[in-house]
């Protein structure tokens, strides 16, 4: 039975094709950080560029409410639409197919942002408004595929961290874009010989954010070769594709394993053999997606994982787009700076934060996630970002009078290590290990683009909630209030795992399945 083939599978040794498969898949989740979290740097300098001083209406950004939110919601637009796309051609066609697809979308959309060309800002933003709605399709293309080729790649014990590890390159993503932003910035400023803030901005500055968006396209150019390079998942290729032979054959290339330790069975001839018995591949299930028999299976498991990711999202990427924002008493005026200082200084302080908090509750999933499971480690995240984000509302005033509390800068860096070690990462995780091999890299998808729904709501929300100046007063009670909506929505999302999502630890894919049965 095509069985023993997926059993050999979850018995397998960790071996260097997991690790190879863990870096190949995650190089792709690394573009995708890059390219959205190198944008809040790029907007800076495009304000700086493209905008009068009497015009700014975001002290960082120094871009209108309206195009700000446009350039952050087009490329989630895009995102949600290709996770669908995506993962409804990976259950079709094969994972591995669309998978290269995927990147050569990211590719073309991040140097086609670098080329956005115009006579007038309406014209540079509305191309690129274009070309990061490709990218977007491109990323949102490989979200899907990634965590259902590494679930379908990994071994039963070590399934969790595996795709952990993959979703963990998010975080040196993030990293790497702040990096190429301040060394871009850094060298640009000397070239223009670091221009007296208040001045004009050089010409260079055009050609500096260009060049930090078109790096994106080059650790997806490195890793496309060995993409296509992969074979298909074994599951794929013997529960849907129903060609048990092949899959075991694939197994024993790129997991070292004689065929016969596979199969259970003597060595066969190297001719495809058209009747073993034991080869031969259990039927498909004969509904269809959104059935109503696959609504009686599965309709609380994909509600769960979608509304799961939908509340993580909002708070997730509005917090990240934004936390210069929060730290603003704490860092230098932006009018005190010129546009390389003022760009390098939100690239600074996406770094700090992704070294101190982020990158380390990665780690911390991918230590404990096959340990103690992803329902606990998603309920605790959700519970201690919902404490964080309320202490900061009820004591916001506080800690805007005293500039120098470093207990506001602990407990807000604090949220993204508990976003990270928590729903950020199991959200990604939990649907990739629920659902039917024909149907996971949909369901996966779904899922995610009901979440990037939520990124949508988030950061167009956030642009709106904090857009006035300090003078007013509504900046401080716009931010005070977004904190409390945004601890609200996490008590939400506890809520939603405790009751409703299921634990995946420690059985295999196929169990998963027939547990929702």
């Amino acid at each position: 039975m095509a069985l023993k083939v997926l059993r050999a599978l979850d018995k397998a040794k960790v071996q260097y094709y997991h690790f190879k498969a863990i870096v190949i898949a995650g190089m792709g989740m690394f573009t995708d950080a890059y390219d959205l979290f190198c944008f809040p740097p790029v907007m800076t300098l495009i304000g700086r560029i493209y905008y009068d001083r009497s015009d700014n209406k975001i002290d960082n950004y120094d871009v209108s409410p309206v195009a700000a939110s446009t350039m952050w919601g087009i490329v989630y637009l895009g995102t949600a639409i290709g996770q669908v796309v995506s993962g409804f051609l990976g259950d079709r066609v094969g994972r591995k197919r669309v998978y290269g697809f995927a990147l050569v979308l990211m590719v073309a959309g991040s140097i086609g942002c670098g080329f956005s060309v115009g006579k007038s800002r309406s014209y540079v933003l509305a191309s690129l408004g274009f070309f990061r709605f490709v990218m977007g399709v491109g990323i949102g293309g490989d979200y899907p595929l990634s965590a259902t080729i590494m679930s379908e790649f990994a071994n039963q014990k070590t399934r969790g961290a595996f795709i952990a590890a993959v979703f963990s390159m998010q975080g040196f993503g993030i990293l790497g874009s702040s990096v190429v932003t301040m060394a871009v910035c850094q060298a640009f400023n000397k070239l223009a010989h670091n221009p007296l803030p208040g001045a004009p901005t050089p010409t260079e500055a055009d050609l500096a954010w260009r060049v930090i968006l078109m790096a994106g396209a080059v650790p997806a150019v490195l890793t496309f070769y060995w993409r296509m390079m992969m074979p298909e998942t074994a599951r794929y290729t013997a529960l849907v594709a129903q060609d048990a032979w092949q899959a075991a054959k694939d197994m024993e290339r790129v997991l070292d394993v004689p065929l016969h330790e596979i199969t259970g069975e003597d060595p066969f001839p190297n001719t495809h053999p058209t009747s073993a018995p034991s080869l031969q591949p259990p039927s498909l299930p004969s509904y269809r997606l959104f059935s109503r028999t696959f609504l009686h299976h599965h309709g609380i498991d994909l509600f769960a994982s979608s509304v799961s990711w939908f509340l993580v999202d909002v708070v997730f990427y509005s917090s990240n787009l934004f936390q210069s924002r929060v730290y603003e008493s704490y860092l230098p005026k932006p009018e005190n700076l010129n546009a390389f200082q003022a760009a390098y200084r939100v690239a600074r302080l996406q770094a700090l934060v992704a070294l101190c908090s982020t990158i380390p509750g990665y780690f911390f999933t991918v230590a404990l996630i096959d340990r103690i499971g992803r329902i606990k480690i998603q309920s605790m995240g959700f519970f201690f970002m919902a404490v964080l984000f309320i202490s900061l509302a009820i004591h916001y005033d506080h800690y805007q009078k005293q500039h120098t509390d470093v207990v506001f800068l602990l407990l807000y860096g604090s949220v993204y290590f508990f976003a990270n070690f928590g729903p950020n990462t199991t959200t990604f995780i939990i649907p990739a290990e629920l659902f039917p091999a024909r149907f996971r890299a949909s369901c996966n998808g779904i899922a995610g683009a009901i979440g990037k729904l939520g990124a949508i709501l988030g950061a167009i929300g956030f642009v709106w909630a904090t857009q006035e100046k300090e003078h007013n007063g509504y900046h401080k009670k716009g931010l005070r209030a977004a904190l409390l909506i945004l601890g609200s929505i996490c008590l939400g999302g506890l809520l939603v795992t405790i009751m409703f999502t299921k634990e995946t630890m420690g059985r295999s894919l196929e169990e998963n399945e027939t547990s929702a049965n």
